[in-house]
């Protein structure tokens, strides 16, 4: 039988391109890849990226190199995850600062957008804030309701702390006293530590903080806690109520999350899922947070983990409207 001309052509392509279709995909990965934290070394963040990445390199056999990108609230380190190449090469850390916030308060837009320009995977640690009182300067505040008491009592005359304006410890507390029906004087610093040391001297009366770094100065005395701003009662104080008790939707915990570069394939995107959860499901993983003081999170699989994070950027958002939060 013979070929016509163009079944001729066809048949050769068709022999031409079995050898390719024929070799199977480069397995992934195939070269280190970047592991970008966007914070300095030694904080909890850093430590969490550096425990998630050496499971990756011990599971997927090939390194995974930290960098650590700090500065401007974190968006540095982000901007460059976000532009990073959607090949599998680069991975990172996200976060309520850098991803929920800074989008809700900042007057000039950002170089990249929160969400869209990364491929969400899962959330991976979350640090509830404490409602935190000089005892000194409120003595007769013992609990939430004697600070909502004594702040309708004398509206504006205490003040509260945070690390800074737009600053998530900023926020939680607009969001409490906005819950609350309350007012007070917003002194921001510049930092969480300058912060603690000012509550401490009585610079400033009320203030939240994490756990981390208040629970001994709470045993001590030397600080009092009326509540978690966490959705339910944390393990390491079981008798400090929640704010959510009493008013729904006062919640705030400062989170990190894993993603990658908007594009990246799905199998690479389902495999970093998959290990994720493994790392997340292991004991050593639980004790280690459990000696941060980091609580472990919900919200694990990429979908659930976009959906949360789009519903933190609305909530900051109609928040920061609401009180006229602008960063410049």
């Amino acid at each position: 039988m013979r070929l016509s001309r163009r079944q001729l052509a066809a048949t050769t392509l068709a022999v031409l391109a079995a050898p390719a279709l024929g070799q199977a995909q480069p397995a992934w990965p195939s070269r280190p890849v970047r592991f970008i934290i966007p914070f300095p070394p030694g904080g909890a963040a850093d430590l969490v990226g550096r425990m998630l990445a050496a499971h990756f390199q011990q599971a997927l056999g090939q390194g995974f190199v930290v960098e650590n990108r700090g500065g401007a609230g974190s968006a540095i380190g982000v901007d460059a995850l976000a532009k990073a190449p959607a090949d599998g090469t680069a991975v990172g850390m996200i976060n309520i600062a850098a991803n929920a916030i800074l989008p809700a308060v900042r007057k000039l837009p950002l170089p990249y957008r929160p969400i869209e320009d990364f491929a969400p995977i899962s959330n991976l640690a979350v640090t509830p804030a404490l409602l935190l009182v000089n005892p000194r300067k409120l003595p007769d505040v013992r609990n939430v309701a004697d600070l909502v008491a004594a702040a309708k009592a004398r509206p504006e005359a205490i003040n509260f702390g945070s690390s800074g304006v737009g600053s998530s410890l900023h926020l939680g507390m607009e969001l409490f006293m906005a819950k609350a029906g309350i007012r007070m004087t917003h002194v921001p610093f510049n930092g969480g530590g300058p912060l603690l040391q000012a509550l401490l001297a009585g610079t400033v009366d009320v203030s939240l903080d994490v756990a981390a770094t208040t629970t001994q100065l709470i045993r001590d005395g030397q600080i009092r806690a009326l509540a978690t701003t966490a959705p339910a009662r944390m393990a390491i104080y079981p008798d400090l109520p929640a704010l959510n008790e009493t008013y729904p939707g006062a919640e705030l915990a400062s989170w990190h999350g894993l993603a990658a570069p908007a594009g990246t394939p799905a199998p690479i995107l389902a495999r970093l899922a998959a290990e994720t959860q493994a790392f997340l499901r292991a004991p050593d993983t639980r004790q280690r947070y459990s000696q941060l003081n980091l609580d472990m999170p919900q919200h694990t699989t990429p979908e659930a983990f976009r959906d949360f994070m789009t519903r933190e950027i609305a909530t900051f958002r109609d928040l920061a409207r609401a009180q006229n939060i602008v960063v410049e």
